[in-house]
């Protein structure tokens, strides 16, 4: 992997990690159009890179990270579906992750429902807390996301908008539910793939993160303006042509895979 690969990636990472357009559909087109080969340490990277995306929600939101007890009680009941759900099921979700076309019709299945799904949550709660019950169901719509192709952001957006939460308080708590849920996805994954990692990796590494931070902190500030704004279907029909584009480069006969 060279350094210009390496920052292609980190920046593609930091930008779709937390928008509703699914990261893995971009890193099937971003690979193809820069020709990588996917080696054990390009796994690796692309997993790793993943830590540098949730400090960026971190350093965003700090002092929320320290306000009370019970925001860690509701992260972590958020938490806990994905957390069985994804140990029990860990080797059907890596088989479906290898079906490109799985991605390419989730994104485009997914884009459909972003571009009506204001229409269908029109009138959140005045009260925009978030009770231990409904945090366990949004961590349910996480689970959704399991699903290749199908955005952890916007799975966890929606459920949160089906509990009467805002689109701007949806999607916040969808950044702090990323916190625990990629730093145990990621961390398990950088357990099967560390030993693709030298001594001589280790500065790509620390830049491929630092590029994922930086753009992660402008994606999530961009997101939520957007977001609050426009609603969601532009990113709707953004999925939707990514979606096809993959299809048609399917159909072409491109070898697409997924890290």
């Amino acid at each position: 992997m060279s350094i210009f690969e390496a920052i292609i990636i980190a920046i593609v990472e930091g930008l779709t990690e937390f928008l509703p357009v699914s990261s893995t559909g971009h890193m099937i087109i971003t690979q193809e159009l820069l020709g990588m080969e996917i080696t054990d340490f390009v796994k690796a990277f692309t997993v790793n890179i993943q830590f540098g995306a949730i400090l960026a929600v971190v350093v965003l939101y700090w002092k929320r990270f320290f306000q009370s007890m019970k925001f860690y009680y509701t992260l972590f009941i958020a938490f806990i579906p994905a957390a069985v759900i994804g140990f029990l099921a860990s080797d059907f979700i890596d088989q479906m992750l290898e079906n490109v076309v799985v991605v390419a019709v989730m994104l485009v299945l997914g884009g459909i429902v972003l571009v009506f799904v204001d229409k269908w949550f029109q009138k959140p709660a005045k009260s925009q807390q978030i009770s231990y019950p409904s945090a366990f169901k949004i961590g349910l719509y996480q689970c959704i996301a399991m699903i290749p192709g199908v955005s952890r952001s916007a799975a966890t957006i929606i459920g949160g908008m089906t509990q009467n939460l805002d689109r701007k308080t949806a999607a916040e708590f969808s950044f702090f539910l990323a916190v625990p849920t990629m730093f145990a996805a990621a961390g398990y994954k950088l357990l099967q793939n560390y030993q693709s990692i030298e001594a001589s990796h280790i500065n790509i590494l620390l830049l491929g993160n630092l590029v994922a931070f930086v753009v992660a902190l402008i994606a999530i500030k961009t997101f939520i303006s957007l977001l609050t704004r426009y609603g969601f279907k532009y990113f709707g029909y953004y999925r939707i042509i990514v979606g096809l584009i993959i299809l048609v480069m399917v159909a072409l006969g491109y070898e697409l895979s997924v890290v």
